[in-house]
């Protein structure tokens, strides 16, 4: 609260300029416990809000860090903005191709396919942290569904909301699930040869009684 409270009366008081972009009518200024996004139509709108930032954060005694501060193009075209970099308080930023924000990576092409592959990633550290429950022979079925649902679904699914998928990642995340799924099910017997068989996906469905990955 220390921290936020002057942060807040610094944001207050900074005067960005607007240039016309705006995000469900919030301007250029987001601002999130101790992380700050300044949005710009133009390179030089950037330079001129983060220098006003920086202005108003040294009048009650607060640094901007120029080693975190990072700035990011986002453009339609590969070389937009080559030219240009960004230096305030004799500091000059690191341009990116990508950095996270709230645990959401964000690309200078608006893609969602690293975000994907960030998202597949964190899943699987966590599975590894509760395979050996999806392996016990102890637990129902019934409980490893629960512990997929509430532990490892909503560490893929995080920022989900904004994420507009194509088929190539559809499919990614519905391998994922059977694989979890196919853990919990396990094999099933043919009872004609004797001989174990791994589950079709439509088998998984019909098994899998609740929304899909996507539901």
């Amino acid at each position: 609260m220390l921290f936020n409270f002057p942060l807040e009366y610094t944001i207050r008081r900074v005067q960005v300029i607007q240039d016309g972009l705006q995000l469900d009518g919030t301007h250029q200024l987001l601002v999130y416990t101790k992380d700050v996004n300044i949005l710009g139509g133009s390179i030089h709108t950037i330079k001129e809000n983060a220098e006003a930032l920086v202005v108003a954060s040294k009048e009650i005694g607060l640094e901007v860090n120029a080693d975190k501060s990072k700035y990011m193009v986002m453009s339609r075209e590969q070389n937009a903005g080559q030219s240009h970099s960004t230096k305030t308080d004799n500091s000059t930023s690191e341009r990116v191709e990508e950095f996270k924000c709230l645990g959401t990576t964000l690309t200078n092409q608006n893609t969602i396919k690293v975000e994907i592959k960030s998202s597949l990633k964190s899943w699987n550290a966590c599975y590894h942290t509760v395979q050996n429950l999806l392996f016990s022979s102890v637990l129902s079925k019934n409980l490893k569904i629960k512990i997929y649902r509430t532990i490892i679904l909503p560490v893929v699914l995080y920022g989900c909301e904004t994420w507009s998928l194509k088929l190539r990642e559809k499919h990614k995340l519905r391998v994922f699930e059977n694989r979890v799924l196919r853990r919990i099910f396990g094999p099933e017997r043919e009872e004609i040869i004797g001989e174990w068989k791994k589950l079709h996906n439509e088998e998984l469905s019909d098994l899998y009684s609740s929304p899909n990955i996507f539901g």
